[in-house]
């Protein structure tokens, strides 16, 4: 249910506001990682839900894309 809620709140931003929460995301990801190197990361499943995360905003940026190309 979470991934519904949180797949529905991404889809009504604007493209800018995509690009904006990939690049918070990429940067949350690096410092996931360099957490995980050093063995401070004490959550490790936040690593695969950013992934994932980015994942989706850039399906939905190419599915807006494609609606763009469209019209």
């Amino acid at each position: 249910m979470k991934t519904t809620q949180r797949l529905s709140d991404l889809k009504v931003l604007t493209k800018d506001q995509l690009s904006d929460e990939l690049v918070k995301l990429k940067k949350e990801q690096f410092n996931l990682r360099f957490q995980r190197a050093t063995g401070q990361l004490e959550r490790t499943s936040r690593i695969d839900e950013v992934r994932k995360d980015i994942a989706r905003i850039k399906t939905i940026q190419r599915q807006k894309l494609a609606e763009a190309a469209k019209a």
